[in-house]
């Protein structure tokens, strides 16, 4: 394991001690808006962690907005007695990246909390895969995730099934250089090393939905 891993490892470690202890202080509660949430957790990580730097923007998305990829800004809503969200947040630790993502239901429907069940599963079905290949390009990998969507009976609805990640700044995520991204359009080996020759880490990201029922799932974390 290289000293980076490591790092982006520790990095983690703490991300999801950050998620639990927002279930902890009870912050996902009906009447909160997404905002609201955003702001909670923001200041509970700096109480924790004295951090207030993200490399990306920080995602807190409930109802109907858990259909929306990363890139849309959907409008601000009301979480709900009988909801689902997702919080996606990307916090610097002693300049080390993590990119963490997790689904929370409110309530007990059964199809919601199957749906949060699913995108674990698939997430670790994924990795495993993964780690029974010697090459494998990111359109592969996309192209299995969205695979695996269908076979859960589920919609796969992210343009992305995950990302570089490392030390930060970590290589420029640029929107036109798929090369860095789990994408349908890059068709180059994910096991492939970077321009200094060193090996690249990677975030995996599962994001089902459902469209008819507007709802959808994230599960996200280091591809280790």
């Amino acid at each position: 394991m290289t000293s980076t891993l490591k790092n982006l490892i520790e990095a983690e470690k703490k991300a999801a001690e950050l998620f639990k202890e927002i279930e902890v202080r009870g912050l996902l509660f009906p009447g909160k808006s997404e905002k609201e949430i955003n702001t909670s957790i923001f200041d509970l990580a700096f109480e924790i962690f004295g951090i207030k730097k993200y490399w990306h923007k920080r995602i807190v998305r409930c109802g109907k907005n858990t259909l929306q990829p990363y890139k849309e800004n959907p409008k601000n809503l009301i979480l709900k007695k009988d909801d689902i969200l997702f919080i996606d947040f990307g916090p610097i630790f002693e300049e080390w990246e993590a990119d963490f993502g997790r689904t929370y239901v409110i309530g007990g429907d059964p199809y919601k909390i199957k749906l949060n069940k699913d995108i674990e599963s698939a997430w670790h079905n994924c990795k495993n895969y993964f780690d029974t290949q010697q090459e494998i390009t990111g359109a592969q990998l996309y192209k299995y995730a969205s695979d695996l969507a269908l076979d859960y009976n589920w919609e796969f609805g992210g343009e992305i099934a995950g990302h570089i990640i490392g030390n930060y700044p970590h290589e420029r995520l640029e929107k036109e250089d798929k090369t860095n991204y789990i994408h349908p359009n890059n068709n180059e080996d994910m096991f492939k090393t970077d321009k200094k020759g060193k090996i690249r880490n990677w975030i995996l990201e599962i994001h089902f939905v459902d469209r008819k029922k507007q709802i959808g799932g994230f599960f996200e974390q280091l591809l280790v």
